[in-house]
This record gives structure tokens, C-alpha cells and sequence, in this order.
């Protein structure tokens, strides 16, 4: 179903969301940002709803919806005050196993994630030394007999110490001996109860924000052939699908987190009296308001774009990355509005402002940055030079 035929089903998928979310409210998350916890509970709530396996299909215990509609639900979570960052790869690596995994896999896995017993968070794609420059990583497995032997190193890998299944992209051709530089990568699951400490060693990075970021240290990982996603060597077009599906929903929990700012800042200067009259009232703090939502409001708009090309199977790229860059910058104005709108209230803990500034910050470098996103349009699009 696309938007137009879909209004109502949406907003009734939006309260469901909500009724979850009411039991998790700004006490519960700040508790957690102060010891740096993982949100547990809420992620156990949000999956027994049955949210978490939207996109899963309803052969395999999931309710087989779109991209569109498992965007909406990470949207109202950052809507409600939350943050979606537990929730969100078990969604896009979905794209991944969906789209190119076997039978055999979708039927030992999906059903296990659709019901909560088994969580796919965690995608192991960037290293310390290449950054998103993907095709140059030096993670490599090479096949021994019914095996893969992996070594390499991974950062910035989120949730992996809260995950029972990784997604991982590794290089199996020497990047020497591949026609393109996207060849020769290919994407396996590791089952990580199973791998850490027989090869897989993981170090939690202490981070500003509530993300559970991890580095991973691969030696001499032994990874069943039969855990290869596709074919071997054509994994980066594989995982391409899990990085739009990735984009669109990071622009959906952005669109969230900006509007829950422009309500904040709606409310407070209605109620926020200076000089015997509401705050509100002056341009000044008026203006800046009216702008982020209007800037919320259009990226929205192509984040619904991007995630109806990508549930009709059409190319998104351009319009998955749009919609990214469109949404962290229109939630990152809203946010420095709301702290400009609260004034020094907005950096005591109690008004949850100043914790939701530092998450929705992080979209601004990743999952891509948007330098990386304008350099990717130029180049891609407006058909320029490439600039690096």
C-alpha cells in the first residue's frame, strides 16, 4: 500500500507505537543515559508488540509490512521522547538477509527474530582505517573447507554486546585481483554467542551518547560457508539494500526527533512568560520555530518518497540519501532551536532536551556523513566530478 491508501492503517500503527512508548517515559531514559545502560526492557516491550518484525514476513512470524510503515514506527519512537538506536538495525540489516538470503536462512532465523529470541542488531561494515570508504576494507575470510577463516577488525559497531546475530561484510578476492572495487566483497552472519571469545573479541567505546558502541577484534573466526548471504564476491550490492532501507529509517527517527524538539518548543514558549508576556509572541523565538517545522515538514515528504520506491523494489539511492541529509539537518535545527527556545533550561537534564540534542547530533556524522551525501549527489547525480 502506498501513502494515499494507507492514511488511516498508519495513524492506528502510530498509537500503537505510542501506548508502548508511554510506559518508557523521561525518567526512564535519563536513568539510562546517567549509567550509560541499554534500554532492555523497552526493546523486550517493543518487540512482544510486535513492531520489530514489521518488515519480516508473515510466513516467518512477522506482519510483512514496507519500509514506509517500520519507518512510522521508529518515527513515534523518537516522537515519544525516546530513542529508536536499539531498534533500528534489527529493521534495515532485514533488507540484507530479505532480499538475498537463502530459504534455508530465512527459515532459521526470521522466525526466531520475529518472535524476540534471537536479535539481529548489529552490522559489521565500518573498520578503524577505512571509514566509508567500504570497498578498501581489510577484514578478510578466506574458505577453508566447509569454513570461512576471518580476521580483520571492525569500530563503530553498535549493539553488538546486546545481539545474538551480526551481519558482517568482509573481503574474500584480494582487491587486487577484482575487475571493480566492489568486487570481491561478500556479506555472512556470525552467530555471536558463538564466536566471542573463539575468535571474536568485543570492546565497548564510551560514547556521548546511549548507543552500546562497540570495536570488534576478529582472530581467526571460523564462520560455516553455509552463513554466506548470496554469492561470494557480490556482497556489496547486497548490503546496499540494508544501507537505503538504513537511510530512510535514521531520516524517520530524525524526522521524530525533530518534531518531538518543535512541540518542546512550541509548548514552552506558550507557557514561558518574560516582560509580562509569553515568549512566544516575539519573532524572535517565533520565527525559528516556524522554520525548523517547515524544514521537518519537506524532509518528511521525501522520506516517504525514498521509502515507496524502496518498497516497489525501485532504484532509492538518490532519494534514500536525500532524505537522510534532508532530515539530520532539519532535526539538528530543530534541536538548537529548542535549546535557544528553553534558554539555560534547556541544558538541565530534567527537560530531557539536552539529551535528545546529543542523539539526534550523531546523524550528522552517521550512519553517513553529510558531506558524504552531498559529494555522492554531485557526483552520482548532477554527474560532476568526483570530489575524492
Amino acid at each position: 500500500m502506498m501513502l494515499t491508501e494507507n492514511l488511516a492503517f498508519l495513524e492506528e500503527l502510530r498509537e500503537g507505537v505510542r501506548a508502548v512508548c508511554k510506559r518508557f517515559d523521561g525518567e526512564y531514559w535519563r536513568k539510562l543515559d546517567e549509567i550509560d545502560g541499554y534500554p532492555t526492557e523497552f526493546v523486550e516491550s517493543i518487540t512482544q508488540a510486535g513492531f520489530l518484525g514489521a518488515l519480516i514476513p508473515e510466513q516467518y512470524g512477522g506482519s510483512g509490512l514496507g519500509i514506509l510503515e517500520a519507518s512510522v514506527i521508529l518515527e513515534e519512537i523518537n516522537r515519544s521522547g525516546g530513542n529508536a538506536g536499539a531498534c533500528h538495525a534489527q529493521m534495515y540489516t532485514m533488507g540484507t538477509i530479505l532480499r538475498h538470503g537463502s530459504s534455508a536462512q530465512k527459515e532459521k532465523y526470521l522466525p526466531k527474530i520475529a518472535d524476540g529470541s534471537l536479535r539481529l542488531q548489529a552490522f559489521g561494515v565500518t573498520e578503524p582505517n577505512t571509514g566509508t570508504d567500504t570497498t578498501n576494507l581489510k577484514t578478510f575470510a578466506k574458505r577453508d573447507g566447509d569454513h570461512y577463516i576471518v580476521n580483520g577488525q571492525k569500530v563503530f559497531i553498535s549493539r553488538a554486546e546486546h545481539s545474538d546475530l551480526m551481519i558482517i561484510l568482509v573481503r574474500t578476492t584480494p582487491k587486487d585481483q577484482c575487475v571493480k572495487k566492489s568486487d570481491g566483497l561478500s556479506v555472512l552472519i556470525v552467530d555471536l554467542n558463538e564466536a566471542v571469545g573463539n575468535g571474536l573479541e568485543i570492546r565497548p567505546i564510551k560514547t556521548m551518547m546511549n548507543h552500546a558502541t562497540t570495536e570488534l577484534f576478529i582472530d581467526n573466526l571460523r564462520v560455516p560457508v553455509e552463513n554466506l548471504i548470496g554469492e561470494e564476491g557480490k556482497g556489496f550490492r547486497y548490503i546496499l539494500d540494508g544501507m537505503n532501507a538504513e537511510r530512510i529509517l535514521i531520516a524517520a527517527e530524525c524526522i521524530g526527533d525533530g518534531r518531538w524538539f518543535i512541540e518542546r518548543a512550541t509548548n514552552y514558549a506558550k507557557e514561558r512568560v518574560v516582560f509580562d508576556r509569553p515568549i512566544g509572541q516575539n519573532q524572535g523565538i517565533q520565527f525559528p520555530i516556524a522554520q525548523a517545522h517547515i524544514h521537518i515538514e519537506a524532509a518528511d515528504l521525501m522520506r516517504i518518497k525514498a521509502a515507496e520506491l524502496y518498497d516497489r523494489r525501485q532504484a532509492c539511492g538518490a532519494e534514500a540519501n536525500m532524505a537522510k541529509l534532508l532530515a539530520a539537518d532539519a532535526s539538528w535545527e530543530a534541536a538548537n532551536v529548542a535549546i535557544q527556545t528553553y534558554g539555560g533550561f534547556g541544558f538541565a537534564a530534567e527537560y530531557d532536551i539536552e539529551r535528545k540534542f546529543k542523539e539526534t547530533r550523531l546523524y550528522q556524522v552517521a550512519p553517513i556523513s553529510t558531506n558524504l551525501i552531498l559529494s555522492y549527489v554531485g557526483e552520482h547525480i548532477l554527474k560532476l566530478p568526483k570530489s575524492y
